[in-house]
């Protein structure tokens, strides 16, 4: 399962993520979205779980808790929706 993490501390690593959710059980990939020109986090991420009740138990058990003096968003995230694209019409 995939899952969303938003509102999170912007000094936040990808390791303190990845310890945070291994306490629910494996955790198969991690993207903590950074800011392609300063490098700092934009403060969201997404952490893929491959067994969906430890999923699920990590969401349960982390949405609305404290981070670092902010409370973090967890929830599962949404499929990604497709750009639109818009072609030069020439008559």
């Amino acid at each position: 399962m995939n899952i969303y993490i938003g509102q999170l501390p912007y000094n936040v690593t990808e390791e303190e993520l990845r310890e945070m959710f291994l306490q629910y059980g494996e955790v198969s990939s991690l993207n903590l979205i950074m800011d392609k020109y300063s490098g700092q986090s934009k403060g969201f991420g997404f952490i893929e779980m491959p067994n969906n009740a430890e999923a699920d138990q990590a969401i349960k058990g982390l949405n609305k808790t404290q981070m670092k003096g902010r409370e973090i968003k967890v929830n599962q995230a949404e499929e990604r929706r497709k750009k639109k694209t818009f072609r030069n019409k020439r008559y």
